[in-house]
């Protein structure tokens, strides 16, 4: 009998989609619901082998989402690409994008090792690994380009926190007016933060001294190094305080990687996705309390998003 809770029960038509890729003999034993997707169902599937061992797959379902078919036949594209590099990313076992077989868009691959760590403790040897991995993500030269990257924030849709320091964000919001600066292409994660970043976490070592592997890659894109370092580093700020967010670049630079030549053109991409998490604390914060940083209110991370807004346009004075 197979084990699954409620919650993680998959739909008739996709269980056996996943079945027909599964080696002769094997079956699924078990079924776990994976928290942390945002835009995604995730499930953890354990596959019971013949020679009585096991192994886990991830199940990956998109249910009325918007470009279900586009962000799989990305992410699909990635994890094959990814197979030939030393980046650690899953394997692709199937991919469903436009639910020809499935109830809905889906993608199965490989699990990783490993857990993604979101408290403050053992960040200082984190940072510098996360820079290290960002740099070798940009260092790949795929015969086939990602799609060019977009950005939905416009000077309009910023939410402005409650509190702000409003002559800084008046001045944020007119830096993302200008048209982009001009920059050399990269390979681009886009969703490149500590939420997508796998850690072994052994007893024998400190909490992260290692990544084994980094996930989600849907978004994947060309554009510039320095807006998946901005991205990155928005996120540091607000998960682990402003002067997180302003140290990564440095990290980044540390690590080998090259930024925008230009502070003004550096801050522009900043600021960019300062901007753009200011229209998403609610969506993002809500998980982290979920993954146990309780103390991340909607209002806190507000709080540190202006702080470090305010930050990044006071180093530029």
């Amino acid at each position: 009998m197979t084990h699954h809770d409620e919650a993680a029960a998959v739909r008739p038509l996709t269980l056996a989609w996943v079945s027909r890729h599964l080696e002769v003999g094997e079956r699924i034993v078990k079924i776990e619901a994976l928290h942390g997707g945002i835009t995604a169902e995730m499930r953890r599937l354990t596959i019971g082998m013949r020679d009585g061992g096991t192994r886990d797959l991830v199940l990956r379902t998109f249910v009325d989402v918007e470009h279900a078919e586009d962000w799989l036949n990305r992410e699909a594209g990635a994890l094959t690409l990814l197979t030939e590099t030393g980046v650690p990313a899953p394997g692709l076992v199937a991919a469903d994008p436009t639910a020809a077989q499935c109830e809905y868009p889906s993608l199965l691959m490989t699990h990783l090792a490993g857990r993604t760590v979101l408290d403050d403790e053992g960040l200082e040897t984190r940072v510098p690994l996360l820079a290290r991995q960002l740099v070798a993500i940009h260092a790949l030269r795929p015969a086939e380009r990602p799609r060019e990257y977009v950005t939905l924030t416009t000077a309009d849709t910023v939410v402005t926190p409650k509190g702000a320091d409003a002559a800084a964000w008046t001045a944020a919001i007119d830096v993302i007016r200008n048209p982009a600066p001009p920059y050399e292409g990269r390979f681009l994660h886009r969703d490149f933060q500590p939420g997508n970043v796998l850690f072994d976490v052994l007893p024998s070592r400190p909490a992260g001294a290692r990544i084994t592997g980094v996930v989600d890659w849907a978004a994947t894109s060309w554009g510039p190094a320095d807006l998946d370092v901005a991205h990155c580093s928005t996120v540091l700020a607000l998960l682990h305080g402003p002067a997180w967010g302003l140290r990564f670049p440095e990290a980044y630079e540390e690590a080998g990687g090259v930024l925008a030549a230009a502070a003004s053109e550096r801050l522009y991409w900043q600021v960019r996705d300062g901007l753009a998490c200011s229209e998403e604390v609610q969506q993002v914060a809500q998980p982290w309390r979920e993954a146990g940083r309780p103390e991340l209110t909607t209002r806190t991370v507000q709080e540190r998003l202006n702080t470090y807004v305010t930050a990044l346009m006071d180093a530029l004075g």
